[in-house]
């Protein structure tokens, strides 16, 4: 299968890149090489290499030729600074997504992969001793500020239990780049209902591994704390370091949008679907970064008690759909991911890079 890769030049679409040409697939892989997120030549994927931007309809549809399915992953991604951040989100995310949709309207390409990711959800999924299953609100500064970083029940006031997150749970965006993401799946399901085409969205959560861009305030919370570490300093742990997410290897992602591709290849109805993509076993932050502390030899963790508004406090996935649908597995665990890691190059960035 001959697959157009955009963002293919990035941290996980390198990753998809090789795993796609060690199934035998033929990945083409479209980048525009942005200053901001490669400052310097970087290492191209052994593939075919077209350089344009996803913005660039003319660029996009001769891409397109030959092409039998897309892999989605070009996007401005993280939290950003500030709101200021939000016209480039938008113009790169979801302009970036109607352009290539109607690309591949106008050039018969029916088949999609897109990088999505847990952001969609807002805070994750919750459980009241009393009301049972409830959806928090986002977090007061006052309460921040006070370093209560639990949410309550909004109901009765009580203390929650976290669980996991499914797929059917309700949508609530929380930031720009959230937003941003929930609208490439809502134009990638347009299209497939327009089209007949097929679209899955792979909804990552906390990825991680060798290739991460480093010194960037736009990166995972992973590449903070090894880029922290690289520099010879602590990694500085918001919060309490309770938070609670899914790590999971940028391998096993990797391998996930090739068998979602496949699999979409393989389906002749149209339609959209999301998966949650990530390992199944959560940790806590500031366990990651113990972990990651440990590997590296140090220096130890620092817990500020600083905040992100924006940020949330729990969410971790239920990937069982992902597994029982097109049978993916991860196959990296949390120490051995975390210790390999530790030692591994990150790519360089110019401390503003956002370009995936």
């Amino acid at each position: 299968m001959r697959v157009l890769v955009t963002g293919g030049a990035g941290f996980i679409g390198a990753h998809i890149v090789a795993e796609l040409t060690g199934r035998g697939h033929e990945p083409v892989v479209l980048d525009a090489l942005l200053p901001a997120a490669h400052p310097g030549p970087p290492d191209l994927p052994d593939a075919e290499f077209v350089r344009a931007d996803v913005r660039d309809p003319e660029a996009v549809r001769s891409a397109l030729r030959g092409v039998d399915a897309v892999c989605h992953q070009a996007a401005m991604v993280g939290l950003g600074k500030d709101f200021a951040d939000a016209p480039e989100y938008v113009s790169c995310n979801d302009l970036g997504t109607a352009v290539l949709l109607a690309a591949m309207a106008e050039t018969g390409v029916r088949r999609l992969v897109l990088a999505g990711s847990m952001v969609v959800y807002g805070e994750g999924r919750y459980e009241c001793p009393r009301d049972g299953v409830v959806r928090p609100g986002p977090r007061a500064v006052e309460d921040l500020e006070a370093g209560r970083f639990e949410p309550l029940c909004p109901v009765c006031g009580q203390e929650l239990v976290p669980g996991l997150v499914d797929e059917d749970a309700p949508v609530d965006p929380r930031n720009v780049y959230a937003t941003t993401k929930l609208a490439q799946e809502h134009l990638a399901a347009a299209w497939a209902r327009s089209t007949g085409g097929r679209a899955v969205s792979l909804r990552y959560h906390n990825v991680y591994g060798p290739g991460m861009p480093r010194d960037t305030p736009y990166a995972g919370v992973a590449s903070f704390f090894r880029s922290a570490l690289a520099r010879g300093e602590a990694p500085r742990v918001f919060e309490d370091g309770a938070q609670r997410r899914d790590f999971v290897h940028v391998r096993d992602v990797a391998a996930a949008n090739a068998v979602a591709l496949e699999a979409v290849g393989g389906r002749a109805a149209g339609g959209f679907a999301a998966y949650n993509t990530g390992s199944g076993a959560p940790h806590t932050i500031g366990e990651m970064a113990r972990a990651l502390a440990a590997a590296h030899g140090g220096p130890e963790p620092v817990v500020t008690g600083e905040f992100r508004l924006g940020d949330v406090r729990h969410i971790t996935a239920d990937s069982a759909r992902l597994r029982g649908d097109l049978g993916w597995l991860p196959r990296v665990g949390f120490a051995e991911g975390m210790a390999e890691f530790a030692g591994a190059r990150q790519r360089a960035s110019s401390g503003l890079a956002r370009q995936a």
